[in-house]
């Protein structure tokens, strides 16, 4: 089974997690438009590109803003790694997450 974002990263913030009261549902786990993208539930295995997600004990901006630090995210290299040679570029997401809105 391939694991999301909030199970790897054990952060509490999928619905119904240990640390929704405190820093609410993280959108990852909830956005469906890149559902099953990666093999993952919601946007799961697609978190680099979703705004609002928790990493580094913060709320993350845009994904503009944010990638660079998700680059060097171990779960961001786990899927990468995972899905070569068939990994969807953020190029590829970003379109799919604006076509889905």
């Amino acid at each position: 089974m391939k694991l999301n974002c909030w199970e790897y990263k054990k952060c509490g913030r999928e619905p119904g997690g240990a640390k929704v009261n405190e820093f609410g549902v993280c959108p990852a786990a909830t956005d469906r438009r890149l559902e099953g993208v990666h093999g993952g539930q919601s946007s799961g295995r697609a978190c680099w590109v979703i705004s609002g997600t928790y990493c580094k004990g913060e709320v993350q901006g845009q994904f503009a803003k944010k990638f660079g630090e998700c680059m060097e995210c171990d779960f961001y290299q786990m899927v990468k790694s995972e899905e070569y040679p068939n990994f969807k570029l953020s190029a590829v997401l970003l379109k799919d997450l604006e076509e889905n809105s």
